[in-house]
């Protein structure tokens, strides 16, 4: 067997998919986010209507002793989700950042990293989506975040921080104690712990650096890339996992590509997912 054969087949073999999220399309996805059975295409729906349930419809699946961990990542097409100065602002298009809401609508809960929540000062809310907004977690073992951040606000929605650094937060503010491992919160007693909460599907939204933590601890069971047209040149890296030791040994999820407008989407199934 030689190299070229090790690594097919690329993103050049697959067939670009056309998704229309039409208003019932995204109607029968919410409808079965509380049920137990996927979404089904419906008679009479076009080939881009259920190549949106094909994108959308694994978002709804179900863990294995733990929630089912979906990843999200809007980046350009070199990689880069900011600038060197920070300005993350407009790398994902109108249809990418729409594309995150509908993510966020189908999970029970969103996970930040610290970083990421002091750099954008995220809502974490669903606005651009028919669907209710998920809790919101920060991981800051030190205790970083000032109560005073968007996260925290008060919306009906449960806040949550992963921490170790005994820290009292603000009223309404859920915490959950971890013992740090090295310099770092485990991410599978992270997520032993938002299964005990009773969380069934999360999203890890960002940055980087904690969606590699939960790839890197085969955590994750979806990861979506969105791509959107457009070079940085420089700037922190979409995605910062572990790299292997040789390129052969490197994770080759199965995946597909989906035109979603201005962005494409490029699906990443992990393990049994």
């Amino acid at each position: 067997m030689n190299q070229h054969e090790l690594i097919q087949p690329g993103l050049a073999d697959l067939p670009l998919a056309r998704a229309d999220v039409t208003e019932r399309v995204w109607a029968a996805l919410l409808a079965c986010a509380d049920g137990e059975a996927g979404v089904q295409a419906e008679p009479g729906w076009s080939a881009e209507e259920r190549a949106a349930a094909a994108l959308y419809g694994p978002l709804l699946g179900r863990g294995a002793g733990r929630p089912y961990i979906v990843a999200q990542v809007g980046q350009s097409l070199d990689g880069r989700i900011a600038t060197p100065d920070g300005d993350a602002q407009h790398v994902s298009g109108r249809d990418g950042i729409a594309h995150l809401h509908r993510c966020r609508a189908l999970a029970d809960a969103v996970v930040i990293g610290v970083g990421t929540a002091v750099a954008d000062d995220p809502r974490l809310t669903v606005r651009l989506a028919a669907g209710r907004s998920p809790a919101r977690i920060v991981i800051d073992p030190s205790g970083r975040l000032g109560n005073d951040a968007v996260v925290f606000r008060d919306d009906g929605c449960r806040r949550i921080v992963v921490q170790a650094c005994g820290r009292r937060q603000s009223a309404g503010v859920e915490v959950v104690e971890l013992p740090l491992r090295g310099n770092m919160l485990d991410p599978c007693e992270i997520a032993g712990a938002l299964d005990g909460l009773g969380f069934r599907r999360v999203l890890i939204e960002g940055g980087g650096t904690t969606i590699g933590r939960f790839l890197d601890a085969e955590l994750v069971d979806r990861l979506h890339i969105g791509i959107a047209p457009l070079i940085i040149g420089a700037g922190p890296s979409g995605l910062n996992a572990m790299p292997p030791p040789r390129l052969i040994e490197a994770r080759r999820p199965k995946a597909h590509v989906y035109g979603l407008g201005t962005d494409l989407i490029v699906d990443c199934a992990f393990g049994g997912a």
